[in-house]
């Protein structure tokens, strides 16, 4: 598998595209350096979502390592790294190399300026990769591997929220800027996902989510492989 989990879960977000792409920097820059085995050299660079310190607590450590990173305008702005000489300003729909990446980005739905999801292809490969997002507008053909975020379940937040364990600013919160299961199936359901050969699901919910229970509607509804990025 191309893709390596590092860190996904409300805490921490942060994946190896093998060869040389990292994807989220949200861990400190000790765990970063662990994951790539201490050879940051190796990294081509660092594509970055969005803002939030989950997905990019490490950029400004990566940038002083010398790793150049990947980002949008706005996230560059609300993290006070625009104009550093190893970011690199990405425009939704505009492609660039990365590596041996060609990564095409575009936007998503989040509560933050600038957001982006990103079209990953090497040779025959082709990754999608999107998290934190509403919903995901445009539709792709031909991938090979998905890895998308399955934040939380309908059902479970809506008996949270009965229950008092959370409030309704924060369920409303979770439906505006979160992709749920239900969201998960229905874009399979909308993409042709004849050549995928592995699904990844991304940053569920400590609380508001079922593992087993997700891999399991995936696999069902597909008939492909079905992972879970470990917390």
């Amino acid at each position: 598998m191309s893709l390596r989990p590092i860190a996904s879960s409300s805490r921490a977000n942060c994946y190896l595209l093998e060869p040389g792409l990292m994807i989220e920097a949200g861990l400190s820059i000790g765990a970063i350096r662990r994951a790539a085995g201490f050879n940051l050299a190796s990294l081509a660079g660092c594509l970055v979502t969005h803002e939030h310190g989950d997905h990019a607590r490490g950029v400004k450590d990566l940038l002083k390592a010398s790793v150049d990173c990947y980002m949008s305008q706005g996230t560059a702005d609300a993290l006070c790294v625009a104009g550093h000489h190893r970011v690199h300003i990405l425009t939704p729909l505009v492609r660039c190399q990365v590596g041996e990446w060609a990564v095409l980005p575009f936007s998503t739905v989040h509560d933050c300026d600038g957001s982006l999801g990103f079209l990953l292809a090497r040779g025959d490969e082709k990754w999608l990769f999107v998290t934190d997002s509403a919903f995901i507008e445009p539709r792709f053909a031909g991938l090979t591997g998905i890895a998308i975020e399955a934040n939380y379940c309908p059902e479970i937040l809506r008996e949270r929220v009965a229950c008092g364990a959370i409030t309704p600013a924060m369920r409303d919160r979770l439906l505006f800027s979160h992709f749920s299961i239900d969201n998960v199936l229905e874009f399979l359901k909308a993409n042709d996902i004849s050549k995928v050969r592995q699904i990844v699901l991304l940053h569920l919910s400590d609380s508001n989510s079922n593992a087993e229970e997700f891999k399991k509607k995936v696999q069902a509804a597909t008939g492909k492989p079905v992972m879970v990025a470990a917390a």
